[in-house]
Parts: C-alpha cells; structure tokens; sequence
C-alpha cells in the first residue's frame, strides 16, 4: 500500500534526523526521507485532502499573531514591498534565457518554470500553455527542496538564529474554547477562499479568519506545538513524493537543470536581503525569509521555528504569489510573440 508506505518512511526520516540532531526534523527528515525513497524507486502516495488541511494549521497560527500593533506596523513595509516585483522580474530575466539557451526547454516550460509562483499555479499555467507538466514538477519540487533545505544552515550560519525553539505551546496549556475557534477559522476561512476560487486558499483563507479574531481579543494563542509539528510532517512529505516515478533521464536533465537554477536563484536573492540588511529597513531573518523563493508552506514553518515577524514575512510572500499569477499569463504571451 503506497500510502503506508509513504508514511513509515516519511516517519524514519523523523527519527534519523531527531537522532543525528539535524534541524527541523519534521519537516526536512520527511522530505529528505521521501525523496531518497523516490529516487530508489519506492512506490509512494501522498492523500491530498489531508495535505490541504495540514496546511490550514500555518495559516490559523500566522493568523493569531496578528495584533492591532503588527497590523498597523505593515504600513511602513511598503519600500521592502515594491523590492519583490523587481525581484520576481530580474529571476524572469535569468531564468528563462537558462532554461531556454542552456537546456533547450520549450519557452512555455522555460517561462513558467522560471516564475518564483506556487507549484500548483505555476503547474496549471505552464499546462495550458502547452509546456512539460513533468518537467515543470520537477522544477518547482527541487526549488522548494532546496531553498528549504539551505535556509536552515544559513539562518543557523549567518544569523545565529535558533531552530531548536518550539513553534507553539503543548496542547495542555492552551485553552479548549480557542482550541474550537481555531478548528472553525481553519474550516471557514479554508472553505471560503476555496469557493471564491482565491489562491493559497488552505493557508490565506484560514489566516484571514484567523488573523480578524486575533485582532478583536478572541484568540492569543497559536496551534498546538503538536499541530504544527504534524503540518511540518505533511508538507515535507508531500515535497518528497514528487520524486517518485523519476527516471534517469530525467534526473540527468530536468533535476540538473533543476538544480543549477536554484543556485541562480539563491546568488539572486543575496543582493536583495543585502541591500534591504545594509538600509536598515528590516533584519536578517526576516529579510532572508521574505525574500527567498521558496514555498509559503514551508518558509511559514521556518518563521514561526525562529520566532520571525510573522506579518513582514508574509506580506511579502503573498506579493510575490500575487505578482507572478497576475503578471505571468500576461507578460508570458508578450515574450511569446
């Protein structure tokens, strides 16, 4: 059974790096676990529905660190804010010639796997316009892997930041009344988007329901330490498990060519936290956190471990989403002509 199977070895992945003390062991044992087994031809199957609702449990605890204060400080972010179109253009104008020139992907693989967007939409986008769904997968599972994977030992590395901190409270010390708020907010808010067809719909939609109690005094405090560990565990999972069914020509190609525009995109994204570090404008973590392209899932997870300002990390993230579904169909049928 692919699904058992999924989980036994997403869970020894679990264990091996809370034994050799490697960071984050719930998120990266998992992924570093499932995506071993799928290179070793392992037979693995995520279940969809639960992922998604694993993922409601980073919105409802990004959503209950909002307070009236952090509400009001994200009107000053506005000059880090207009950093991230220029950004997502400059990985445009890199991506794509390297995908096109240097590997021969066709423009719409070169175009959409280029785009720092989230894996579903930049996977629905670049199959309507005719591009390599596989390779496309392939693309954006291996820059989700490894910027997370990186970015723990940076932030250990440059920063001094501590991973070892627990993300929330034990279910024990949190109240049961905001227990319930918190299963509605994530139901509600996940449901809602959903049906008004809005991205990010697991993570957003729960977060903005969320973040309103928040604000009005219902909710002060986040998930469970227990919750959050589970969604840790899904999301890495599920990135692993891409992997599987990959074939050795594509592991010479597509996961090459994978791997060597994440470089790209991580020696593109220095001169940007540098730039908004040396300013002033905002801290290391924070700014590091903001601006790498990683997945919102996954670099949500990293915020809440070292107790980053949740609201700057967002907001940028969300820009950055928004920026590269509006603008990627449209500017993709420009440089297409």
């Amino acid at each position: 059974m692919p699904h058992v199977t999924t989980f036994v070895v997403a869970g020894i992945g679990v264990v091996v790096f809370h034994f050799v003390n490697l960071p984050l062991p719930w998120l990266l044992g998992p992924m570093a676990a499932c995506l071993i087994a799928a290179l070793a031809g392992v037979d693995m199957k995520g279940i969809a529905p639960l992922n998604d609702a694993m993922r409601t449990i980073l919105g409802v605890a990004v959503g209950a660190t909002f307070t009236p204060a952090v509400f009001l400080a994200m009107t000053g972010m506005w000059p880090t804010l207009l950093l991230i179109p220029v950004m997502v253009l400059c990985v445009g104008l890199v991506g794509v010639p390297y995908f096109r020139l240097l590997w021969r992907f066709d423009f719409p693989t070169s175009y959409y796997g280029a785009m720092p967007g989230g894996l579903s939409d930049m996977l629905v986008f670049g199959e309507e316009a005719g591009g390599n769904i596989r390779t496309l997968s392939l693309i954006h599972a291996t820059r989700v892997m490894v910027i997370v994977a990186a970015l723990p030992f940076l932030l250990q590395g440059i920063w001094g930041a501590d991973l070892g901190n627990p993300p929330g409270a034990p279910a024990r010390d949190i109240p049961v009344y905001e227990m319930i708020l918190m299963l509605i907010s994530a139901v509600v808010g996940w449901q809602l988007f959903k049906r008004l067809n809005l991205f990010g719909a697991s993570i957003l939609g729960p977060l903005v329901v969320t973040g309103i109690l928040a604000i009005s005094g219902f909710l002060t405090n986040r998930p469970p330490v227990e919750a959050i560990w589970a969604a840790q565990f899904f999301i890495g999972m599920s990135v692993g498990i891409h992997y599987v069914g990959i074939t050795m020509a594509e592991i010479r190609r597509d996961l090459l060519a994978s791997v060597g525009f994440c470089i790209l995109l991580i020696l593109l994204t220095f001169p940007f936290v540098e730039l908004v570090y040396l300013a002033g404008l905002a801290p290391g973590t924070e700014t590091l956190l903001a601006f790498a392209p990683g997945g919102q899932a996954e670099l949500t997870v990293l915020a809440l471990v070292v107790g980053a300002d949740m609201a700057f990390v967002i907001a940028h993230h969300v820009l950055r989403i928004l920026v590269v579904i509006l603008g990627a169909p449209l500017f993709a049928r420009l440089l297409d002509r």
